[in-house]
């Protein structure tokens, strides 16, 4: 069974431009923005702007010019922000939940880019 899109959902909003959001950079196929609950210095959400739920729906349903702006622009986001190890940034974790199990809160593709601290350990382990 394939994926099944909610336009109802907050960024489907966002994108239709019935809900604001602090912009950060845009593109053709992209939109960022600061997270309204934000988790690190610099917390960013990148979304595409097609119908996407999750990463494997993009990777398997988009059409390369989208794949290649989404990833681009995540590329010029870490810069702006002044992050990227390689311009000599500290360095930025990136985020994608999926599904249940995944803790998913919207279901439309997005990429979280936390940075401007130690952002801690990757998984905590249960005990």
């Amino acid at each position: 069974m394939g994926y099944s899109y909610d336009d109802q959902n907050i960024f489907a909003k966002i994108l239709r431009g019935e809900i604001p959001c602090n912009k950060v950079h845009e593109t053709e196929h992209s939109l960022a923005f600061t997270d309204i609950a934000p988790k690190a210095p610099h917390h960013v959400l990148v979304i595409p702007k097609g119908a996407y739920v999750c990463y494997d729906h993009f990777a398997q349903e988009a059409s390369d010019a989208e794949i290649v702006d989404y990833t681009r622009a995540v590329g010029e986001i870490c810069a702006k922000l002044g992050v990227s190890p390689g311009d000599g940034g500290a360095g930025y974790r990136m985020i994608y939940n999926a599904g249940d199990d995944g803790l998913q809160e919207v279901p439309h593709l997005h990429v979280h880019i936390l940075a401007g601290r130690n952002i801690g350990p990757l998984v905590v382990t249960p005990t």
